[in-house]
């Protein structure tokens, strides 16, 4: 009898030690269902939150996240203008509706290639790598759209009709068979956008490296801004132009003088761009985290993480847009 009361007891306790352990397992995987959600949506959050381009080009330019819908940008265009009448003696006036319309145009999609950190990592670093990787992504997708709508805003080709100006430099030879930008370039270009009425405020011009050397040597009004600068404006008005300076400018086809596809491993000829804020939006739409925690990569014990971000830069309107390239000599 009592061998058989402590056989029972045995089997009584290997139950409850199997249905305990299966419990844990189940929170366990529960635990981390729920968890890697919520990990998701805060980084998903501090991203949108940081993604702001401060100091640059495009903190001129309006965030119009109220056109945004499903990751798709919805622009007003504006209806045909009121006629004036100059000393007017019909009456009634002539009553017109205005009729307004929008574009829709899907935002860009930017994926980031996903990036591991091992579990073996995590014990060796001094620093939480996996905090430092996702910054790394938000930087990486912050300098990628900045330079992606920078880009865009530049004119594909000259087409004076449409108010889009491609104009080369006339500067002396910069020792490479290519023409130095001047002021006087700069103050020729400003007079051409007056005579085709685009407006003086909102003008805001991105100096390629080249460019900014080439006015430095040239002109002490701008090398006295230039040194002055703040929050990486050089300048609020030189020439009627609010003045940035970016690295990642465009460069256009040194024969065709049309401006190279994004990416473009063919060299040209690096130009300096102009757009008008006023007719200019930026926008961010959905941002997703792909993540796969190391507890659910068994072989290889690797946390995985990437970023899809949906933004655009993208310009609107009559005013056009410049780019300023080298001429040759």
């Amino acid at each position: 009898m009592n061998r058989k009361l402590t056989y029972l007891m045995a089997l009584m306790m290997v139950i409850v030690s199997f249905f305990t352990a299966h419990s844990e397992a189940v929170a366990m995987a529960g635990a981390t269902v729920v968890a890697l959600p919520i990990k998701n949506s805060i980084a998903e959050k501090e991203m949108i939150k940081q993604l702001r381009h401060e100091h640059t080009w495009a903190s001129e330019i309006r965030s119009r996240q109220n056109w945004v819908n499903q990751d798709t940008i919805k622009i007003p265009k504006r209806g045909e203008a009121p006629k004036v009448l100059i000393d007017n003696t019909n009456y009634p006036i002539v009553k017109n509706e205005r009729d307004d319309s929008h574009v829709v145009i899907s935002l860009h999609k930017f994926d980031t290639e996903n990036t591991i950190v091992t579990k073996d990592e995590l014990y060796a670093l001094p620093y939480e790598k996996t905090s430092d990787v996702q910054e790394q992504h938000r930087e990486t997708l912050e300098d990628t759209t900045l330079e992606y709508g920078l880009w865009g805003l530049a004119p594909q080709a000259h087409d004076a009709s449409k108010n889009l100006f491609v104009v080369q430099t006339t500067g002396e030879d910069d020792g490479t068979g290519y023409k130095k930008l001047t002021s006087k370039d700069l103050r020729k270009l400003q007079a051409d956008m007056n005579k085709k009425g685009i407006a003086k405020r909102g003008r805001i011009l991105i100096l390629s490296d080249d460019h900014v050397s080439n006015l430095l040597e040239e002109d002490a009004k701008f090398s006295i801004q230039y040194h002055n600068k703040q929050e990486g404006t050089i300048s609020k008005n030189y020439y009627g132009f609010v003045i940035y300076e970016d690295s990642t400018t465009p460069a256009y086809d040194d024969t065709s003088l049309q401006k190279l596809p994004y990416g473009s491993a063919t060299v040209g000829r690096k130009s300096s761009v102009i757009f008008h804020a006023g007719v200019t939006a930026k926008a961010a739409g959905s941002v997703e985290r792909f993540a796969r925690p190391a507890e659910l990569d068994p072989e290889n014990r690797e946390n995985t993480v990437g970023f899809r971000l949906w933004h655009i830069i993208v310009t609107y309107g009559v005013e056009g847009s410049a780019a300023i390239i080298p001429g040759k000599v």
